[in-house]
């Protein structure tokens, strides 16, 4: 009895005779070469704007202290591309003299990616100056650069971001951003449990949230609580994680 060929079957069959190799028995792609410095140096000071984003870009790429300077004054340019593309520059290219104008632009960015790329530049530059403009950026700011702010504050290792962290982790509507309160909150009271009194209420006040976020409508925020507790060893969060592991029919060999 002969077997009706539909139309997908047909695009299956072409599909595997155009392209008859997995993706396996494909030549691995070439690595493309880094831009030349000296070229995108002088870019930087194109009057072209398509030029001086492609140079921003590519000291994201690119280590060279000779590009902050004008990497910095790129932070005010006319065009947001460059401005987002200087910010990332300026994470990779990590300098103090950039701090101050990364703080400077973000409390006055209108564009929410500019902001997002020197919050992100911040936490990488690991910038403690700009701890409260980033708590700021974490309670009022938009969804991409909140989601941003929780993890750069993470990476300041201040004690101060615990609070603000605690709050949005209990409060804040995006799961993303929640996450990766939790994450951060895993790295704080980690160290503060390490360096200070753990009867601290604000030490207690951010292991109730992680526990409570064990409940999360969100996997991954369940996911990223259970591994701030299980690397924090507090003894209640780890008595709640085996509770609801057990519940669960969890069991680890």
């Amino acid at each position: 009895m002969p077997i009706a060929m539909t139309l997908n079957d047909d695009l299956t069959i072409l599909d595997i005779e155009v392209n008859p190799l997995s993706p396996l028995d494909l030549p691995p792609e070439e690595e493309m070469p880094l831009p030349d410095p000296a070229e995108m140096l002088a870019l930087l000071n194109s009057a072209i704007v398509l030029e001086r984003m492609q140079a921003a870009r590519a000291f994201c790429e690119l280590e060279d202290q000779r590009a902050i300077p004008r990497l910095i004054e790129l932070l005010q340019d006319e065009c947001p591309l460059v401005r987002v593309s200087a910010a990332y520059a300026l994470g990779r290219n990590k300098s103090d003299e950039a701090i101050a104008p990364l703080i400077g632009q973000l409390k006055q960015d209108w564009n929410g990616y500019v902001r997002k790329g020197i919050v992100w530049a911040l936490g990488t530059c690991r910038a403690t100056l700009g701890l409260q403009s980033l708590i700021s950026a974490l309670r009022y700011d938009i969804t991409a650069v909140r989601l941003w702010a929780a993890s750069a504050l993470g990476q300041l290792g201040d004690l101060q971001a615990i609070e603000p962290l605690t709050e949005a982790l209990t409060k804040d509507q995006m799961s993303a951003v929640r996450g990766n309160c939790a994450w951060s909150l895993g790295k704080l009271i980690v160290q503060m449990r390490r360096d200070f009194d753990t009867q601290n209420e604000i030490y207690h006040d951010a292991v109730d949230a992680l526990i409570y976020a064990l409940d999360d409508d969100d996997l991954s925020v369940q996911t990223d609580a259970r591994n701030a507790l299980r690397k924090l060893g507090e003894p209640r969060g780890l008595k709640v994680l085996d509770r609801i592991e057990m519940d669960q029919g969890y069991c680890e060999f």
